[in-house]
């Protein structure tokens, strides 16, 4: 039954570990997106050009920060929990 619950923590584990790849590699995408309006930006600034992109992008930075806590908080729960599950088998090999 601990092997089970074991083998379902690491699975969930690893999908956490891919789901972080995930947004890291969208992390980098926004910022690339970034450069690239900023370059823009330099070109031909424009203040209400600045505003609008401002109060576009913010909801969309925080939306991801907040799945990205989340899934922070799912992670260090995961590993407590296999932690906790391999002091458990290590207390009964010996």
């Amino acid at each position: 039954m601990e092997d089970k619950a074991f083998e379902l923590i690491t699975q969930m584990y690893s999908e956490m570990k891919q789901q972080f790849e995930d947004m890291n590699k969208q992390f980098e995408d926004m910022n690339k997106q970034f450069k690239e309006v900023n370059r823009k930006l330099d070109q031909k600034a424009d203040k209400t050009d600045i505003v609008r992109l401002e109060n576009e992008l913010n909801p969309k930075v925080q939306a991801l920060f907040d799945g990205y806590k989340q899934h922070t908080d799912i992670l260090e729960r995961i590993e407590n929990e296999v932690t906790r599950q391999e002091e458990i088998i290590m207390r009964r090999i010996k």
